[in-house]
């Protein structure tokens, strides 16, 4: 039995559907279902009532059957509970309840416990239980216990019918055995169910007790239910293989109905409502940039015209790191940064440069003229003022 998550969601996988996650199903509209689903059972097997003829050959068609491949464990175990009123007595309150508690109280655990696989177990549950009502429309078969008496079986509900409610016909209360149709044998659903039953319970339950207990729970019923002589062990087969078919079923029939409520919501669902586009955001204006922080696109700086001889003749201007200015800061050459002091702002008046006036936002703070150094040019020494 696997004990993790990944485990168990694979081993629901192979029931025929995965775990089915999200909200858990309405309770009244499971209720419903489920009413519905026995209402159908019961009236199937009403509709599937016979005259007794062609039930009684099936029945003893495969009591044939179950000779030649050595099958035949009905009467050893029906002669055993005959005998022993110990084995018998229990064996009828276990064919008479267990089917309609057992099954119920599962499939409620299964709803509140386990919701996520609850879907998965109740349709493989109602996919196997419509495939019997098929088996008992088709196939309506004698019990072991309405055959004739030569045939050597005993029917131990209606020999010890004084230990409980039910009477000599079939397991339904004194007085209602009309509402039964005692030719529904095979399959046996009282086994199919059983089976249903203990797969849920090994599979989801947490204690290893009542995990062992889901084990042993079909093979109890399976005994019983051919020690009282109400199926063959032909019929248990059956109700096995129905669940198996049940169970390989359920997997597309959750997918097909899932495409069929799907496209119901599409046909008469009502359209989504157009969205409305939302209103544009305002773009914020870009903040002023100060002008004196961008790029100069003045064309470039024609080179200075040759010096003339006047000018060249002029004396050269004190060097900033002269004796005189060193020590003044407020005598130092324009252009000269001093240690300490924020750099000056550039003016708002128009800088001559070459000949070419541009306006004072064109010039980086800070910036020279091309091949000056400290107010002076590298090519005559002149001062920048004298030019």
């Amino acid at each position: 039995m696997p004990h993790s998550a990944a485990a168990r969601a694979r081993a629901s996988a192979r029931v025929g559907a995965t775990p089915q996650p999200g909200v858990r199903p309405r309770w009244w509209a499971e209720l419903t279902l489920v009413v519905l689903i026995y209402a159908a059972y019961s009236a199937g097997r009403l509709l599937a009532r016979d005259d007794g003829s062609a039930a009684v050959d099936h029945g003893l068609a495969i009591l044939r059957v179950e000779k030649a491949l050595f099958l035949n464990a009905e009467h050893p175990l029906n002669r055993l509970f005959t005998a022993t009123p110990a084995l018998a007595v229990p064996a009828d309150f276990v064919y008479a309840s267990l089917h309609y508690l057992v099954t119920p109280a599962v499939l409620v655990w299964i709803f509140r416990r386990r919701s996520t696989h609850y879907r998965a177990a109740r349709s493989w549950l109602t996919i196997s239980t419509l495939l019997g009502l098929v088996g008992f429309t088709l196939l309506p078969t004698s019990p072991p216990r309405l055959l004739d008496a030569r045939h050597g079986f005993v029917d131990t509900m209606a020999q010890y019918s004084e230990y409980g409610w039910w009477g000599g016909e079939a397991s339904a209360p004194r007085g209602l055995g009309e509402m039964t149709n005692q030719f529904a044998a095979m399959p046996s659903l009282h086994v199919g169910w059983a089976l249903w039953c203990g797969v849920l319970l090994w599979r989801h339950a947490r204690t290893p007790l009542v995990r062992w207990l889901g084990a042993l729970y079909p093979a109890v019923i399976t005994l019983v239910v051919m020690g009282t002589a109400n199926h063959y062990f032909l019929d248990a087969v059956a109700g096995a293989l129905v669940m198996a078919v049940g169970a390989l079923l359920t997997g597309p029939a959750i997918r097909a109905a899932d495409r069929l409520r799907a496209a119901v919501a599409a046909r008469f669902g009502k359209p989504p409502a157009p969205s409305r586009a939302p209103a544009p955001i305002p773009t914020p204006a870009p903040e002023p940039v100060p002008s004196h922080t961008l790029p100069s696109t003045a064309s470039p700086e024609p080179s200075s015209p040759s010096p003339s001889p006047a000018s060249s003749s002029s004396p050269a201007p004190a060097s900033p790191a002269s004796p005189s200015s060193a020590g003044s800061p407020d005598h130092a050459p324009k252009g000269t940064r001093i240690p300490g002091r924020p750099a000056p702002r550039p003016r708002a008046s128009p800088i001559v440069s070459g000949g070419c006036e541009t306006s004072a936002g064109d010039r980086f703070p800070g910036r020279r003229t091309r091949g000056s150094t400290s107010g002076t040019s590298s090519a005559d020494d002149t001062p920048a003022t004298a030019r």
